[in-house]
């Protein structure tokens, strides 16, 4: 902690004072030595200074050849000390002059980057790459520490699982895992919509390696904020998807084969690739070679995350055709991460070799969004129809247990008439439909009847050329009015002239003479003048008609325009009604098949239900069969068989009869059979003298036929049983009582 702190003022020094490359060298020399750990570093550091001081060979060809201000012109050693103090006096000047360096050498920067940032310096050039070193929030985070977050447990839970081998976070309530609770617990109460989710536990985590909690939770809302992890890390995770779209479209351009046989095996991007995108490699690479590409993610954001998945299956092509989906899946797990234990130097080189355009993936970003708003929409019909289908199944087993549905002849009846009413509603409908669309015509007539603006205008300007026109008229009317009251006075004085001629001299007279000669010639002046103006007035005349007929045939033409957009208007109509017919008829075709369907199904089951009630009622039957068969049995239990017997001669003489006055009543007719007979049967057994009935055997009434002089009573010693409706014997007149020598039944049959 005291070296961080060092380590901190160090930095604020430098940029307020501008210290020189050597003091900057030997402050940073005094304050962190190698030796001694950081904040949140453990041993396993030394091997991000091996790679950085690797980088730095690389590194320091270039700054030769480059002429840029960002490199000293002295040659590298090949002692490693030198290296790295020559990395620490580069990346001092650089943060010492960050705005500049941004600005102007950006290109150079990015160079510096890929090839790694120092260890020491990663924690104020992270900042510096994400702008987080003046945020304000920074103040807030004691009091949001104060506040109870809704995530508290499930933080809790995740802690133990982050890092779990590495010393900062191993042991359980250590200082590693407290800020490592505080951090991700003041995300989730600054961005409640994200909240929580457990692979932004990772990255924070690698940012305490690096810096406090304070600068790493500027570091991380940061990133949250600027580079797309937000969107990554919210419940819907839909810019993880687009990643896994854009993804699976570089496979498929760039890596042709190897798509095919992840199609083929039902690999999908999601299952090796989604920790990638939002741990940024942190928990499937070795954790200097995940740094090494953090580095770079800081300075170009998620295109190094494509850039490096994609070089790692061109690395692995080979070896993943030839293995199914297990076997690729312990591959990512197992072999692709020791691959990368010797560096990350080759899988970097490998990723900028690897086809990325910026402008192909905002088109393929666009091809997502439109894909997921067509899955969207038709999730929203799934689930409406689902809505549905759940409606009616509620609905059906309401009916189910209301008992199953009556449909009789009087129900289908009903049916029909709804569905014919339903098609007269139809058809009334499309009348009323046809007599407003008139409606609609003959009020678009009226109004293109009616004078528009533009014509009004015109007939104002002719409205205003017919007046003027008109008060020249009045004016040259005026004017010939006052010359004939000129020329009435100089007749006047002509005639009065003329009057006296006969009593002047002759010289008087030729000066009268001359005097007419110039009134005559006034009046043929004045005749011309009025021919003139006649002239005129008519010339106005026909100019007046001639614009007049114009705007006439103008108007004309404008109408037959207006008739012709009416009749495409009409025969657009006409069309869009025709696909309404045809769309009406289709729909009445379709109820009428529904309509018939469901009578077809009514009348299924229909004969359903009299085939159950058959079943029932045969049933039933059985069952009185069967009652009247415990009673036949319970009375021969109980009574005695010869008892039993005489009764029923006694029921039989009673028939007989019955049926002799019935003979006697129907006269004529004594010689045909009343009865087919009556069979007496009496089954025992040996071991038991008492009987038992059963209507099994039933009372069979067989061959009782009443003779005309006499009938007798045999008893046979066998079990005489017969179906037939008639039995013949010799006598045909005998009532026939059969029992059995031997049998293992105890009932009796009648």
């Amino acid at each position: 902690l005291a070296s961080q702190c060092a380590f901190n003022s160090l930095f604020s020094s430098v940029s307020k004072l501008n210290m020189s490359e050597e003091a900057l060298m030997s402050a940073l020399c005094i304050s962190l030595p190698p030796t001694q750990p950081k904040f949140g570093c453990n041993p396993s550091h030394s091997q991000l200074l091996e790679t950085d001081s690797k980088s730095l060979r690389s590194m320091n060809g270039s700054r030769r050849n480059s002429g840029s201000s960002l490199v000293s012109s002295s040659s590298a050693s090949s002692n490693l000390s030198h290296l790295e103090e020559d990395s620490w006096i580069l990346w001092g000047r650089i943060v010492n002059e960050w705005e500049e360096v941004r600005k102007k050498k950006e290109k150079q920067l990015k160079d510096l980057v890929r090839k790694g940032i120092p260890h020491h310096f990663r924690a104020i050039v992270w900042q510096l790459l994400c702008n987080a070193q003046n945020m304000p929030i920074k103040d807030q985070y004691s009091e949001l520490l104060k506040m109870t977050s809704p995530c508290e447990k499930l933080i809790r839970r995740d802690i133990a699982r982050t890092y779990p081998e590495h010393e900062f976070f191993k042991e359980k309530d250590s200082l590693g895992q407290e800020v490592l609770f505080n951090v991700m617990k003041a995300y989730s109460l600054v961005d409640r919509e994200v909240g929580y989710c457990q692979g932004s536990a990772f990255i924070v985590g690698l940012l305490l390696m690096q810096m406090p909690e304070e600068e790493a939770f500027c570091v991380f809302v940061k990133l949250m904020q600027d580079y797309r992890l937000r969107e990554l890390f919210k419940p819907s995770m839909a810019e993880l998807g687009l990643c896994m779209y854009q993804f699976e479209c570089m496979i498929q351009e760039q890596l042709p084969e190897l798509h095919i046989h992840f199609q083929a095996q039902s690999f999908h991007t999601s299952m090796y690739a989604s920790s990638w995108f939002l741990t940024i490699f942190l928990t499937s690479f070795p954790l200097h070679v995940a740094t090494r590409i953090f580095d770079i993610f800081m300075c170009e954001g998620l295109e190094i995350v494509f850039r490096v998945g994609l070089a790692i299956l061109q690395m692995n092509q080979a070896e993943l055709i030839q293995l199914d989906m297990e076997g690729m899946l312990q591959h990512f797990q197992k072999v692709i991460p020791h691959q990368l234990d010797s560096g990350p130097d080759k899988v970097i080189q490998a990723a900028y070799q690897v086809k990325y355009n910026a402008k192909k993936m905002k088109k393929l970003e666009k091809e997502y969004t439109t894909i997921k708003t067509k899955e969207m929409e038709e999730q929203v019909e799934i689930k409406r129809l689902r809505t549905e289908n759940r409606l009616l199944k509620q609905r059906i087993d309401t009916l189910e247990k209301k008992g199953p549905p009556r449909f009789s002849e009087e129900s289908i009846l009903q049916l029909e008439k709804e569905l014919v009413q339903a098609r007269l509603k139809e058809a009334e409908s499309q009348c009323a439909l046809k007599e407003m669309q008139d409606k609609i015509l003959d009020m678009e007539k009226r109004n293109t009847s009616l004078p528009d603006d533009t014509n009004v205008a015109r007939l104002q300007e002719e409205l205003i050329g017919v007046k003027l026109r008109e008060a020249e008229a009045v004016t040259g009317l005026k004017e010939l009015r006052q010359q004939v009251r000129d020329l009435e006075e100089h007749w006047q004085r002509h005639l009065a002239r003329t009057a006296s001629r006969w009593k002047d001299s002759p010289k008087k007279n030729t000066l009268s003479e001359l005097q007419d000669e110039l009134m005559s010639v006034r009046l043929r002046e004045a005749e011309a003048q009025a021919e003139l103006r006649e002239m005129r007035q008519r010339m106005l005349e026909l100019e007046t008609q001639n614009q007049i007929h114009s705007n006439q045939l103008r108007r004309a033409e404008q109408e037959s325009r207006s008739q012709e957009e009416r009749v495409q208007k009409l025969t657009a109509q006409n069309k869009d009604l025709n696909v309404q017919l045809q769309e009406i008829k289709r729909r009445q075709a379709e109820i009428e098949c529904k309509s018939k369907e469901e009578v077809m199904a009514v009348r299924l089951r229909e004969a359903d239900n009299i085939a159950a009630m058959a079943e029932l009622q045969q049933q039933i039957s059985e069952l009185e069969i069967q009652k009247e068969e415990g009673k036949v049995q319970g009375q021969l239990n109980h009574t005695d068989a010869s008892q039993y017997i005489r009764d029923l001669k006694d029921q039989i003489a009673e028939l007989q009869h019955e049926i002799r006055c019935l003979k006697g009543q129907r006269g004529g007719l004594s010689s045909q059979p009343a009865f087919d007979g009556i069979h007496i049967v009496n089954h025992y057994g040996a071991d038991d003298e008492s009987y038992q009935s059963s209507d099994d055997d039933g009372v069979k009434i067989s061959t009782l036929q009443v003779p005309q002089q006499r009938s007798r009573i045999k008893l046979h010693p066998k079990l005489e049983d017969s179906d037939s409706d008639e039995e013949e014997e010799e006598d045909g007149e005998a009532l026939r009582l059969s029992v059995p020598q031997s049998s293992s039944h105890k009932t009796t049959a009648v």
